[in-house]
Formats: C-alpha cells, structure tokens, sequence
C-alpha cells in the first residue's frame, strides 16, 4: 500500500498514518495496555482532527497485545465530583466528534477492550474483533461509573439489562460470544483484525462521500425518532444525498451498463 505519511515520533502516544484513501490511527501505549490518560484523548481528538479531506475513511486500532484497557485509574484520585463532570464531558465531546465526524471509522480490536476502551471502540461504525479479544465493563468493582458514553452506546449494541450485569458482576466476554451480541460485526483470527478493518475501510472510501457522512450521521438519529419524524428525516436526507454530482455520476453509471451489480460473494 503507498503510505502518503508516517507515524508519528514514538514519543507520541497516538500515531496518524495516510495510506490512500484512508488513514490508520493508532495508540501508542502499550506499556500501559494504552489505558486513556486525559493527555492521550487529547491526542485522539487531535489526531482525528488533523485527517485531510482527501481521506475517505479510518481505522482505529491499538499497538501491542491490546487495543485498550481503559481509563488510566491513577488519574482519579485526586479528582473531586467537580473536576469529573469536566472530564466526562471532555470525553463526550471527543468520542461524539468521532461518531459523528466526517467519515466512518473502522475499529480494530484485540486483547482488551474493557471499560474506556470498549467505550472509544462503541463510538466506532464498524468494529473488527479478532480472537484474543474480550470485553468487559470493570467500573463496578472498582467503585465507579462509565465516564465515556458507555451508558449510551453500549445498552444500544447489547441491551441495558446485559450491560447492567457485566457491571455489577464483573462478567468478560469473549470475542465469539461478545461478536454474537452485538459489540463487534465482524470476528477474524487472532492477528487479522487490522488487515481486515483495513480492507472495509478501504471499500467504505470508495463510496460518495455525502452518502457515507449521511449514513454516520443521520441514521443513529433516525432510529431513535418517532417513526413519522425519521420519515421526513429520511426523506430529507435522501433528496441531499442523490443530489450530489458524484450520487449522479454512479446513478447514471449504473443505468448505462457500466456500474458494478450487486452479487453474493
């Protein structure tokens, strides 16, 4: 693959790579099982941030043997209530601007993915989860609370009833059960997680792009109105879409013999 750019220096604890079409982001903390420090969302936030708008795609993954073992617990003992409403809320604001931001994003996953990190990985589109994964909510017994959206996101992936039981028992899943409930689409073998995210990044950036930002960003939203409003939403959202040139372009495309059609693989 031709890498337009390259990581950043190993200093930093998120790396940025171009390959394409699409751009690979990375965690850089595997000392730490790239547990989430406040300066390492910063990072993230920053990284997403900087993606150039010829990218059509990302890919979120981890270095070493995990993806991500949650929020950096020696940061919270000398947090007051005061100071954790803020940081919440910094995570809200950073994990909604990947939810909701420009293109979709692939999460690659492996090893942990518990507690913050299974948080960051549900404000992915698509998640990969390869066979060393598991997923598990720790705050229970550690005498906290999901902090990162999890209350959110998670209860929509697998119920709040489930949720509630890995909370307060402390109950791990493992990649294919966790896959089959719904917290990843995807399940490969151990290691084939990131080639695999980035292979559906890749088919993802070769749609029009007003098409996959319509698709991150209003269809979580129609499935949570009231039916006769998600209509006008999607009727709305569906005239903007096929407006555009390039919507026209492929229509046309298609009509005339020359669009691929669709066949089972």
């Amino acid at each position: 693959m031709d890498v337009t750019s390259k990581p950043d220096a190993p200093a930093s604890d998120v790396s940025v790579e171009l390959r394409g079409a699409i751009a690979i982001v990375r965690l850089q903390r595997p000392h730490k099982r790239n547990a989430l420090s406040d300066g390492l969302m910063a990072q993230v936030d920053a990284a997403f941030a900087s993606i150039p708008t010829s990218v059509g795609a990302a890919v979120l993954t981890g270095d070493g043997e995990h993806f991500c073992a949650g929020l950096d617990l020696s940061e919270l003992k000398e947090r007051d209530a005061v100071d954790g409403l803020h940081h919440s809320r910094s995570w809200h604001r950073i994990l909604t601007n990947i939810e909701f931001g420009r293109i979709p994003v692939v999460a690659a996953l492996h090893g942990a993915v518990v507690g913050g990190g299974l948080e960051l990985a549900t404000s992915c589109h698509i998640r990969v989860a390869d066979d060393t994964s598991f997923f598990a909510l720790p705050e229970g017994s550690r005498g906290i609370f999901v902090g990162g959206g999890g209350s959110v996101r998670i209860p929509k992936l697998i119920g709040a009833h489930r949720m509630l039981d890995m909370m307060l028992t402390g109950r791990v899943y493992k990649a294919a059960e966790g896959v089959a409930l719904g917290f990843a689409q995807y399940h490969v073998a151990a290691g084939e997680a990131l080639s695999k995210a980035i292979a559906i990044a890749e088919r993802i950036a070769t749609n029009a792009p007003m098409t996959n930002y319509s698709l991150i960003h209003a269809l979580p939203r129609i499935a949570e109105q009231p039916a006769d409003h998600g209509f006008m939403t999607e009727g709305l959202i569906s005239a903007i879409a096929q407006s555009a040139p390039e919507a026209k372009a492929r229509v046309r495309d298609f009509l005339e013999g020359r669009g691929a059609k669709v066949k089972a693989s």
